[in-house]
């Protein structure tokens, strides 16, 4: 993949992009999660770049694009537009994984024809109804609690939350140890902090998709993708033997269920025709 940057709202913005050797113009874009990097994806690459150009990023704060300032999600999703612009990609599929998912959403919501679909892959939705006053004050209290560890005992249990398999959880600790423990717990903080602050109802035009492993442990994202589900009639699809990290322990299920439901997407615009 071809190593880019775009000049973000808050700084330099990291991206890696790869085109199909036949011009092509569906594109899918990934989304890591929280303290993560691109190469959270890098199963997903080698199954989409030969049909697909595929797009991955490090997001604002995370990777090499961790001296960003002014975090916000509105800013991440005015990034990726700027990354499509520059690229001239006109519209995209989006996966967002875990905190992937709300800049993907707000991608898709400031820019409804530019995104032709999501794909939530272990994460939640924007809106009020979904969360308890708890559950904004349990997101407040995520530094102070990632203080308590030691440096190692850290990235361990964050490691091992996520994964069910040796790959995701060396892949996670491979990507922490480029951060220090202050980086680490940074980011978790502005982040969910930001959701915190953020989160709002907003309108998904473009048909979704939930993905869930089915050892998903990691806070209540289970819950939140049901009740999602079962407000808005999204489909919810279960990865098999995958915890949180499910496109790692489960890659080719994540990648088989992904190309479907483009595949069916793209049988109806024909149909359609």
């Amino acid at each position: 993949m071809e190593h880019k940057t775009i000049n973000g709202a808050g700084g330099a913005v990291h991206y890696w992009i790869s085109r199909p050797k036949e011009t092509s113009k569906r594109a899918i874009v990934f989304t890591h999660g929280v303290t993560a990097d691109h190469t959270m994806f890098e199963k997903q690459v080698d199954y989409f770049e030969k049909e697909y150009t595929v797009i991955t990023w490090d997001v604002p704060l995370h990777g090499l694009s961790v001296d960003y300032r002014d975090f916000s999600f509105a800013n991440t999703a005015k990034d990726l537009n700027s990354i499509l612009e520059q690229e001239n990609v006109e519209s995209a599929a989006l996966v967002g994984m875990s905190l992937g998912g709300y800049p993907s959403q707000m991608f898709a919501h400031m820019y409804p024809q530019k995104a032709q679909c999501f794909i939530a892959l272990d994460t939640t939705p924007f809106g009020k109804k979904y969360y308890s006053k708890f559950d904004m004050w349990c997101l407040s209290k995520v530094k102070p609690m990632a203080r308590m560890f030691t440096d190692k005992a850290l990235r361990k249990i964050m490691a091992k939350s996520i994964s069910l398999t040796d790959y995701s959880y060396n892949k996670m600790l491979e990507i922490l140890a480029s951060m220090t423990k202050a980086q680490i717990i940074e980011q978790m903080d502005v982040a969910y902090g930001k959701f915190a602050l953020e989160n709002r109802d907003i309108e998904l035009k473009c048909p979704v998709l939930i993905l869930l492993g089915d050892k998903d442990k990691t806070g209540k994202v289970t819950q939140y993708c049901w009740a999602w589900a079962k407000n808005t009639g999204y489909p919810l699809h279960i990865i098999e033997n995958a915890s949180h990290f499910s496109n790692g322990d489960n890659a080719e299920q994540v990648n088989k269920e992904i190309a479907e439901f483009l595949d069916s997407l793209g049988r109806k615009v024909e149909h359609e025709d």
